[in-house]
Formats: C-alpha cells, structure tokens, sequence
C-alpha cells in the first residue's frame, strides 16, 4: 500500500487546470496556474509516480454511446470465490466497474446495457457465475452527481507551503476552476 502523497496548494491548482482544461498540455497549465513549465511538468510527474493522477483515459459516457439502462448489482458470493469471481465478472462486456465492500452483499457492481433485455441478459449472466450465491439489482433512474474527485481532494490541509512564487502568498486558479469541476 502506497503512502498518500502530500498535495499543497499548486498541486490542487495544477489537478484543478488538468481537469477543466484537459486538453491543455504543460505550457497552457503553466500560463493557468502561473508557474513555470517545468514546475509544472516536475509537480505532474511527482503526481503521477505517486498514482495521485491514475490514468489519462478520455471519460466515456455510456448512455450517449447507447448504453442507457445502468444498474447497481450487490453480490453474495461464496466464501473465498473473489478471485475467481473477479474473472468472471471481467468476462461479462456489461460490467463496468466491481468493488469488494463490506455489509450485506460482497461485491457491488455498476453495469450498463442498451436495453431492458440487454440489462436482464447481463443480470442472468452475473448470476450464472459460480461464485455468485445471491444478487441484487437497482435500476439508475438518473444521475444526481457525476463521478468526481476535487471536491474531496480540496478538503486536505495542504503540506506546507510551496516555493512557487504564485503560491507564496495567494491562491492562483482555485476560485476560477472551483465552479466547474467533478
């Protein structure tokens, strides 16, 4: 397990630009948050080798692909069977994401179809799984708040102050990317 990385002020700035400008390369986010280009570009790699920053994939949104129907699915499953669950759950296109959880269920999954029948052929094939012992659906009638990470990352006491002359004594960027982002 990874120790969590220590963000201050600029980091936040430099993620804040990232994702409401995320096709700006170094230079634009250096002109946005006001520091030079290779702070920027050192802070981001800091980032990324820490697993702060996971992945550039672009966000597809399944519904607009045609993929409308979205369920929630808790799974019981037999005892010790996650791995083999986690297999065959990663064969089935319609699952989207799976998570080992506490509570009443073990695994809870999001899955995804372009139908009602296609959602109830996703439904039947989890269940078809041996690991699975007993599921649970809920239909996503609508989404409330889209996937999102700043707000929570703003919410950190930043480590320290930073040597960048922008963040010595204000905060650059954060006011005007606050509105927008998730």
């Amino acid at each position: 397990m990874r120790t969590p990385a220590k963000l201050d002020e600029l980091d936040l700035a430099i993620l804040s630009a990232m994702h409401e400008f995320q096709k700006a390369g170094i230079l634009e986010l250096s002109r946005r948050t006001k520091v030079a280009r290779a702070t920027v570009q050192a802070r981001i790699n800091r980032m990324e080798e820490a697993g702060v920053i996971a992945s550039y994939d672009p966000q597809i949104d399944v519904t607009a692909a045609g993929f409308d129907v979205q369920a929630f699915v808790t799974l019981e499953i037999a005892q010790g069977a996650l791995d083999t669950l986690t297999a065959e759950l990663d064969a089935i296109p319609g699952v989207l994401e799976a998570y080992a959880t506490t509570g009443s269920g073990d695994v809870l999954c999001r899955i995804g179809a372009d139908s009602h029948a296609g959602l109830q052929a996703v439904l039947l094939s989890i269940d078809r799984t041996s690991a699975v012992v007993r599921s649970h659906s809920v239909i996503v009638l609508s989404t409330v708040i889209e996937r999102r990470t700043l707000p929570l990352l703003r919410t950190l006491t930043p480590a320290g102050t930073t040597k960048a002359p922008a963040y010595r004594d204000r905060r650059v960027g954060q006011s005007d990317t606050r509105a927008t982002d998730r």
